[in-house]
């Protein structure tokens, strides 16, 4: 069998495909480095809005109010999304490796990757709804991304031969440096653009930063090292005794990286959601939820130095720190950042208001666990790849963090229960016909009118007790949903409200009960089906009412809810503008009240008062059938912190018998390799 011939770019005699024989730093790398900055900029700007937008934008995107997605559910695609984008590295591995080269596939994706962020920014636009073109610009960033991150990273090391590797981990750290420069300018920006300006700017932002680095990328093309495409040469090498072995070694251990990823990422979904119920005044400056995470990269900045010159040459005073050592300690490390933020869901679960600054500091040990095993890793499935398998074993390192991700969307998926509303949601109800039978996701219904649908209960059967009604608006939108307990959840959360306005003096009281209190306060209360109704704190001003309902089993699709929220008169600041509105409360004025200045004056004092500093405190209600929880609060924060530490725990004697080989570009010891067959005209 003869090799297939590699496919060499148009303008090929420009480029070299081996590195220079120099000890000197080759003439790429700032390229690399500026489009990487840049391309990070553009991944994490959007991604790290991409949390809150689902749960508080993408509702308001179309015509009319839609159904909000819940915490999990957010979490769940936030994950299912960063999942596939370190899925695809496989493909743009295997194009790059097989096919394109490095250079090629990364411009071509690149593009790809562009497009992906102009679908982002046209939502809301005709002629797709907001959701599909949310679906579409997820998948082509995810695509994008994906393919090029197993190409960019491996190519920095095509860049050096055996005369400058040595520089190669000097490179890795700038190479990391611009990730997380990009990624902070970006975290702190862009949720300021979407909380002023909007969706359409807040991710077409980020877009003309990717387009940016496209450009950058392309501008150097005549100082890269462009390492030609293996062919059936890296079949031969893939499926040789050494490439096989080499990942299944790697295989292992990355395999135990991946639930440092799905505790990591977490940073962009469920540590997001918590830092809504943290005190987030600090520095006199009220930050975003979405704020928070840039914390993660200025602290990246700061400590690489600081472990690369203080932290690991004290420990190699102790013992030599390999790469495998570092990794471990770093997942120790991961199970104290998430033992705090549990602690701090504790007192948010016990109604209190810790300040964000417990967050800052899970992030600096967050931080710390992430310069050991993730910088780490970058370099080790570099250094311990096969040569013209370099793309591949990074693609490798990647997919651990889409199999972290993946666990995560996966646990996220299981613990909800599926909704009523959220059923329901995109049913045309212009078109129903009475009498007519629908099936919604697992819920049976009749249709009584174009307004109006009966749920059938449990039992399957109309007419029955455990029937629901499900209303719809006038601009056909899901609007509510009602059964024969909706009265009784009525009056319990009427009970813990009274409590909490029968203060000292009259005064309002500044905490909502206790669990214990409450449930003392609504005992012997019973739903619709003789089932006790529970109550549960969720932060300092949010409760949750929930019982078994019609089925009688705890934690399945017929488990009744409600969830009440406190907006409170104390929250008015001196220094907040009445009169302001931000670009969602401008969206909700738009859509409820349309052009009567009436109906907007009535709307914009409703969000005064939800978001604090109306003339009283009031409280908001939402009755649900089905949409639960069923592990939330801290013992959601616990369960992460157990995965860890045990994960850590098995990785010693795993990491005790890895045996480690180094390959560098240039080096002639590998079992099958032959010399790359140079470009010619």
């Amino acid at each position: 069998m003869t090799d297939a011939p590699s496919i060499p770019p148009a303008d090929h005699l420009s480029y070299s495909t081996k590195p220079t024989d120099t000890d000197g730093m080759p003439g790429g790398i700032p390229f690399i480095i500026g489009n990487e900055a840049a391309e990070r900029f553009s991944f994490y700007g959007m991604k790290c809005i991409l949390t809150i937008f689902m749960v508080d934008y993408l509702q308001w995107m179309g015509s009319s109010e839609t159904v909000a997605m819940s915490n999990a559910e957010a979490t769940e695609h936030y994950h299912s999304f960063t999942a596939a984008a370190y899925f695809f590295p496989v493909l743009g591995a295997l194009l790059s490796d097989v096919f394109l080269g490095k250079y090629r596939t990364i411009l071509y994706l690149s593009i790809v990757y562009c497009i992906g962020h102009a679908a982002l920014a046209m939502m809301g636009a005709p002629p797709m709804g907001a959701s599909m073109w949310l679906f579409v610009g997820l998948f082509l960033i995810s695509v994008g991304s994906g393919g090029i991150k197993p190409c960019v990273s491996a190519h920095v090391g095509d860049q050096f031969g055996e005369r400058n590797k040595d520089l190669l981990t000097k490179v890795y750290q700038w190479f990391y440096f611009s990730i997380n420069f990009g990624s902070f300018i970006s975290t702190l920006l862009t949720p300021w653009v979407l909380e002023n300006y909007g969706p359409h700017w807040a991710f077409g932002i980020p877009g003309v930063l990717m387009a940016f680095a496209t450009l950058l990328f392309w501008m150097g093309r005549n100082r890269f090292v462009h390492i030609p495409p293996g062919g059936m040469k890296f079949l031969k090498e893939t499926f040789s005794w050494t490439g096989i072995s080499t990942i299944l070694k790697l295989f292992c251990i990355f395999s135990f990286v991946a639930v440092f990823w799905a505790l990591f990422d977490q940073t962009g979904s469920s540590w997001v959601l918590q830092a809504k119920s943290l005190n987030r005044n600090w520095m006199g400056i009220e930050w975003l939820e979405s704020q928070i995470q840039a914390i993660n990269p200025i602290m990246v900045l700061a400590l690489i130095p600081v472990f690369q010159f203080g932290i690991y040459p004290a420990l190699n005073t102790v013992f030599e720190m390999t790469p495998i050592r570092k990794i471990s300690i770093g997942l120790f490390v991961m199970a104290g950042g998430f033992s705090i933020v549990s602690i701090v869901q504790q007192w948010i679960d016990a109604g209190g208001e810790p300040s964000i600054s417990w967050q800052f500091l899970a992030y600096a040990i967050l931080t710390a666990s992430e310069v050991m095993v993730s910088i780490t890793c970058l370099e080790f499935a570099y250094t311990q790849a096969p040569k013209t398998m370099k793309s591949v074993v990074m693609a490798l390192f990647l997919l651990s963090v889409s199999l972290g991700n993946v666990f995560t969307a996966g646990v996220n998926r299981y613990i909800q229960t599926p909704s009523v509303l959220a059923a329901a949601e995109g049913l045309d109800a212009s078109s129903f016909q009475p009498g007519e039978s629908l099936s919604m996701s697992g819920f049976d219904a009749l249709v009584d009118d174009q307004s109006t649908l009966t749920i059938l209960g449990p039992d399957g059967k109309s007419g029955t007790e455990d029937d629901a009604t499900l209303t719809f608006n006038d601009d056909g939108a899901v609007d509510a949903v009602t059964n024969s307990s909706e009265a009784a959840f009525a009056e319990a959360a009427q009970v813990i409200e009274d409590k909490f306005f029968a203060g000292q003096g009259g005064q309002v009281e500044s905490e909502l009960p206790s669990d214990a209190d409450g449930n003392e306060l609504i005992a012997g209360k019973t739903d619709g089906f003789g089932n006790p109704i529970r109550y549960k704190t969720l932060s300092r001003d949010r409760f949750l009412l929930v019982s078994m309902g019609a089925d009688q089993v705890d934690g399945s699709r017929w488990d009744q809810t409600l969830t009440s929220i406190v907006s409170r008169a104390e929250n008015k600041t001196e220094s907040q503008d009445p009169n302001y509105f931000s670009w969602l409360e401008r969206r909700k004025i738009e859509i409820e009240a349309g052009t009567d200045p009436e109906k907007i004056a009535s709307v914009q004092q409703r969000l005064r008062e939800e978001r604090g500093g109306g003339e009283e405190t009031k409280f908001k209600r939402s009755y649900a059938i089905g949409g639960r929880v069923l592990l939330e609060g801290a013992a959601y924060f616990w369960f992460w912190t157990k995965c860890i530490f045990v994960t850590a725990c098995l990785f010693i004697p795993v990491g005790y018998f890895y045996k480690e080989k180094t390959y560098i570009q240039g080096d002639e010891d590998v079992e099958g390799y032959e010399p790359e067959a140079e470009a010619t005209a």
